[in-house]
């Protein structure tokens, strides 16, 4: 009997110490990993979803500029099929200082602010005008040129001199373009009601004025004459300047690396001649801002 007793207990307390030693390595398993920011050795690389615009930029090797390609001399294609123009010079300069090749995209500018949205683009680069109702959806860049915008008709139109002549006139624009939101919120209701034409592209809407489809235009005085004279147009500008507008480097919300990284650049170029240059390549004058 008291051999049994014995028996029964040891093989009681051995199955207390099994037991005590499961329950001790099932707390071991729960304890919490070690935060890898207190691991330098073995802290995860950044994945593309956690990454910052410019660090994915950089990362890729290249920036994905959208612009028009039909707007010479700021964007266009050249006898070579390569994008070239100002705002083209201006984004390779760009990309070459944040250490990356600039990758073009071309699309109808109507199309380029949604595009930058659905992350087609990484920037726009292509005569952006800067206003403060497309900051509310875009960030941007400091200013990298300003533009005069001027009344442009048919080289016998003598009687369109100004905005205020618009009334009853049919007038041509770019579909989507700051120019366009200009003639509606402020010309129309200053001078009256007008029809207004819509154009993907600005060589379109000049041809059409050139052959009297349309009454005038308005358009920033550097797009003009390089345009006159490849299409041999016989349109003017009239008049002194209705606006001036500023056009930046257009981003999407939330990316202030980036733009801090353009805004070094176009400054590095302000400072090193690099925009005096361009500026001088496609106008023949230098920046007036």
């Amino acid at each position: 009997m008291t051999f049994k007793v014995k028996q029964v207990f040891k093989a009681a307390s051995l199955l207390s110490i099994v037991g005590l030693a499961l329950v001790g390595c099932g707390k071991t398993t729960q304890q919490p990993a070690a935060s890898p920011t207190t691991d330098t050795k073995n802290t995860p690389a950044v994945s593309p979803a956690s990454a910052n615009l410019l660090e994915q930029i950089k990362k890729n090797g290249k920036i994905k500029v959208g612009l028009m390609g039909t707007y010479a001399p700021y964007n266009f294609l050249n006898d070579k099929k390569e994008v070239d123009g100002y705002d083209a010079d201006i984004a390779k300069n760009v990309a070459k200082k944040l250490g990356v090749q600039a990758d073009f995209i071309t699309g109808e500018f109507s199309g380029l602010i949604e595009g930058l949205q659905k992350e087609k683009y990484d920037v726009l680069i292509s005569q952006v005008t800067i206003t403060e109702d497309r900051k509310k959806t875009m960030d941007f860049s400091n200013p990298y040129i300003k533009n005069s915008v001027n009344v442009v008709v048919k080289g016998d139109n003598n009687t369109i001199k100004a905005v205020e002549d618009f009334k009853g006139k049919k007038i041509g624009i770019g579909l989507g373009t700051n120019d366009e939101k200009y003639l509606r919120d402020v010309a129309m209701p200053k001078v009256g009601n007008f029809e207004i034409a819509t154009y993907n592209d600005v060589i379109s809407s000049l041809m059409d004025l050139n052959v009297g489809r349309i009454d005038a235009t308005i358009n920033n005085i550097f797009a003009l004459k390089p345009l006159m004279d490849k299409n041999k147009l016989n349109i003017k500008a009239v008049g002194a300047p209705i606006k001036e507008d500023f056009a930046g480097v257009a981003t999407r919300k939330n990316n202030p690396e980036l733009v801090e990284a353009i805004n070094k650049a176009l400054s590095e170029m302000k400072t090193d001649g690099t925009l005096k240059e361009i500026h001088q390549k496609w106008f023949g004058v230098d920046p007036n801002f």
